[in-house]
């Protein structure tokens, strides 16, 4: 997809040298800590927006997800 222009580098490449250079200059320690942040600002705004409970809800529908799958499972080996 290298047009005229644009050179003989993919996207790929372009977004691995980029990160090569990013961890050369500020340590791979870096990473870890935009994570925490923009873990710890999303999960802020999350709550700001759908409040407290919002956690607990979608846990709990997570939990009934799992439940489901292994009934399911279940079943599908008793017929076999």
């Amino acid at each position: 997809m290298a047009g005229k222009d644009r050179g003989d580098m993919t996207v790929r490449e372009a977004g691995h040298k980029g990160g090569e250079t990013t961890r050369e200059r500020y340590g791979e320690g870096f990473y870890e800590e935009i994570g925490k942040k923009g873990g710890k600002r999303g999960g802020e705004t999350t709550k700001e927006r759908y409040g407290g409970s919002f956690y607990e809800d979608i846990g709990h529908r997570g939990g009934q997800k799992v439940k489901e799958l292994i009934e399911r499972g279940k079943s599908s080996r008793q017929r076999k």
